[in-house]
């Protein structure tokens, strides 16, 4: 779940500027996808990979014949870069699916990965390395690396995992579901830019802040007056200038740094 809400809360800050991208992206097959970031539009790079994670632990999982843990087996990370690795080096006239395309790369890629671990194992065991503390128990300092290693993404999981429910509640307050995000992002990059910047002016004009949380409304008149746009942007956009308000306003220091909207783009549209 927390995997899902976070690929939704990119795709609210870096919805792709291409018009009726959204239906495109339902509708699209792999092949077509694939042809789509090959001929530029890398903006449907991050989703696509994100969507087919659980395609990519299962060729995984297979390979490995064993279930793969995607936060914590390095299996799933190689796999992952294969994954990327063959959206570059698909050609739709070779007469294959993607998929299966992808599922070669991938698996050659884990024999990769499994023939160099084995080769380091069999060159520099692990218990070369082993020494005693003061109270001579043996240690490991690879083992106990790769334990803080583990011990740090899972600690930075559940920070994040604890962010992502209290923003929900957040936005719940305003009748603002995290799954909306993604809708409530405008098409054109300039003018995610733009309310990125007014939403972050709200959060730092007080006064109109504390408005909006002691009654729950957009002070549209006087933010369009602040802003110079219309309150017509105001009012379309509501749950994007309050989605991008709350975050600023919040202790959110991993969502915070997804807050990086496009500095330049074509297009303008709200």
């Amino acid at each position: 779940m927390e995997r899902l809400l976070l690929v939704l809360f990119k795709r609210f800050l870096r919805k792709t500027g291409s018009a009726g991208s959204a239906g495109k992206r339902n509708k699209s097959t792999p092949e077509e996808i694939v042809n789509c970031i090959q001929a530029g539009d890398d903006s449907l790079r991050d989703q696509f990979i994100a969507e087919y994670q659980p395609y990519i632990a299962k060729v995984t999982s297979k390979f490995c014949k064993r279930y793969i843990d995607p936060s914590r087996d390095d299996e799933f990370s190689v796999a992952l870069a294969a994954f990327n690795e063959a959206i570059q080096q698909y050609a739709k006239d070779a007469g294959r699916s993607f998929l299966g395309f992808a599922e070669t790369v991938i698996r050659r890629r884990l024999i990769d990965h499994v023939r160099k671990e084995q080769r380091h194992a069999n060159l520099v065991p692990y218990s070369s390395f082993d020494a005693e503390d003061e109270d001579q128990q043996t240690l490991n300092p690879i083992e106990t690396q790769q334990a803080l290693e583990r011990f740090q993404l899972e600690r930075e999981a559940e920070e994040r995992r604890l962010e992502i429910e209290e923003y929900s509640r957040k936005l719940a307050e305003f009748g603002i579901s995290f799954e909306e995000l993604a809708e409530s992002s405008p098409k054109h990059a300039d003018s995610r830019l733009m309310l990125f910047e007014i939403g972050k002016r709200l959060c730092e004009e007080r006064p109109l802040f504390e408005a909006l949380r002691k009654k729950g409304r957009l002070p549209v008149k006087e933010l369009a007056a602040l802003s110079g746009v219309s309150r017509k942007t105001v009012e379309r956009n509501r749950k994007y200038l309050i989605a991008v308000a709350l975050i600023f306003d919040g202790k959110y220091p991993y969502l915070q740094a997804y807050l990086q909207p496009e500095q330049s783009a074509e297009g303008v549209g709200t």
